[in-house]
């Protein structure tokens, strides 16, 4: 099965961003993808929580939610739509950060609702000065949900960004028997340096699982910089391709016979103990 992580430096123009998305999914299809993995913030990665309200789609309707039904239908794909902020009835301000999983016949197959918000202060500078500060709950509702798709592919588990560093979301995503976790990101640069590729392989290697990581890239609105380097890892933790920058597409085949036999060798999910 081949898969495909798409890296993009999403803006304000929401348009724009699935015009960008649109063209970068068609070229994964034509290198043979079935399984297509966007970035978190695909259509829309602006400056300000009042920005991010202003983009709010109710569950069901809107450009991001119809461009992921059209482009899947046409290209006969499987998509991971990184994530939209999806409001579910009267929400108030707050939206969730949801990630939909859409079919090769259009439909939403499985959506899930980024767990673990990123209210965190990253350190840019040196002497410990924290400059850039985050606060995703102030415009965000956390999710509940652990999701483990079951397609024609494969079981798909999915994941946001930030839920990379709590590896009993993994765990349990490893139990439901997931083959393929992934993971649309927005990593920030200072982060991004130092624990995006640790982190993605200790959670491939401990769940024995193929990673499928899409990041955004650059410089977006009000001056945020996201690291790139969208991954693709096996379960043994190797790196199957990288995109160290740029907006672009990285694909690779996974052996899912191959994963099936090193889990028989290896049977650590059987033999994890809760203490």
């Amino acid at each position: 099965m081949k898969v495909a992580a798409v890296q993009m430096t999403s803006t304000r123009d929401v348009q724009a961003n699935l015009r960008d998305a649109g063209r970068l999914v068609g070229e994964a299809a034509r290198q043979g993808a079935k399984l297509v993995v966007l970035p978190e913030n695909f259509s829309f990665l602006g400056a300000t929580d009042a920005d991010r309200v202003a983009a709010i789609e109710p569950f069901g309707d809107g450009p991001a939610q119809r461009f992921l039904a059209e482009t899947a239908e046409q290209l006969d794909l499987w998509i991971v739509g990184g994530t939209i902020p999806i409001r579910d009835g009267d929400g108030g301000e707050r939206a969730s950060s949801r990630s939909l999983l859409v079919g090769p016949d259009g439909r939403v197959a499985a959506f899930y609702d980024k767990i673990h918000l990123f209210d965190v202060d990253v350190d840019v500078a040196k002497g410990g000065r924290a400059a850039e500060r985050y606060r995703e709950s102030a415009t965000t509702l956390a999710g509940t949900r652990v999701v483990a798709a079951k397609t024609p592919l494969a079981r798909i588990g999915m994941t946001v960004c930030y839920d990379i560093r709590f590896p009993a979301l993994f765990h349990r995503l490893s139990v439901l028997g997931t083959d393929v976790v992934v993971v649309p990101a927005a990593f920030t640069v200072p982060t991004g340096e130092v624990h995006w590729l640790p982190l993605l392989q200790a959670r491939a290697i401990e769940s024995l699982v193929y990673v499928v990581a899409a990041g955004q890239c650059g410089e977006h609105a009000g001056g945020r910089k996201t690291y790139g380097h969208s991954l693709i890892l096996g379960p043994w933790g190797e790196c199957l391709g990288e995109l160290p920058a740029g907006p672009g597409v990285v694909c690779a085949d996974l052996d899912m016979i191959r994963l099936t036999e090193l889990r028989q060798r290896f049977p650590t999910v059987q033999h994890r103990c809760e203490l």
